[in-house]
């Protein structure tokens, strides 16, 4: 299993939120590329890069960011936050991202899934399902859809989805635990899945047990910056 550190960007700035709360968020880093940079010499492959900003806004806002670490690490970077159509997923591509994370544009136009993943490859996107009570929420977090966990992952992956970053709003920066029974459920109900486990993860001895249970990576985020988990 893939250890997959997190950079969350608002304003340019390396940040992490408290449950998805824009108002609650503790900035950790003023240069994230010279964070991208540090996790890379730390021997880290894999980077999950959120534009938070450009997903409330709907577009992406920090192009220039994902660019510069692609260009200047090894890093092979997810990028997602604010991807709504073909031009913001294919100037992401554009700028380095090695996967591109599709949220609340799979929800809205559905249709759009399929097509997608035929014309980029089921290996270059990442289906990103956030959910709190086990209920998908879009845009960046602000926004109910009412649609079940289990729904929403059958369907995409009926499309051709194979990557998916699933995160457990209300556990997000808590430094509690993760989700473990909904990864779980969702693995033991879709067994080809290739699961990255996101949220509340704070402790060394949790990482294995999302490995036992057959996670392929866990996105780490404040439990590195408080240094609970040393990379």
């Amino acid at each position: 299993m893939k250890l997959i550190p997190a950079i969350d960007l608002i304003d340019s700035k390396c940040v992490r939120l408290f449950k998805g709360d824009y108002s609650a968020k503790t900035i950790y880093n003023e240069n994230p590329v010279d964070q991208a940079k540090a996790f890379a010499d730390a021997g880290i492959e894999k980077l999950h890069l959120v534009d938070l900003s450009g997903a409330k806004a709907g577009h992406p806002l920090h192009l220039k960011i994902l660019e510069e670490i692609a260009h200047s690490t090894n890093l092979k970077v997810d990028f997602g936050g604010g991807i709504r159509n073909q031009r913001s997923l294919e100037d992401s591509l554009n700028c380095g991202a090695a996967q591109v994370n599709l949220g609340t544009i799979l929800i809205h136009q559905p249709e759009i899934a399929s097509l997608w993943i035929q014309q980029f490859g089921a290996e270059k996107l990442i289906a990103s399902v956030d959910v709190l009570n086990r209920k998908v929420k879009v845009s960046g977090w602000q926004k109910e859809t009412g649609i079940e966990i289990e729904t929403a992952v059958q369907k995409l992956m009926e499309d051709g989805f194979i990557h998916f970053t699933i995160t457990d709003i209300d556990r997000d920066g808590t430094l509690g635990e993760p989700a473990f029974d909904l990864y779980l459920e969702i693995i033991a109900t879709f067994p080809n899945i290739k699961l990255n486990a996101s949220g509340g993860v704070s402790a060394q001895e949790q990482l294995s047990i999302l490995e036992s249970i057959g996670c392929d990576g866990a996105i780490v985020g404040k439990a590195i910056y408080e240094g609970r988990i040393i990379i």
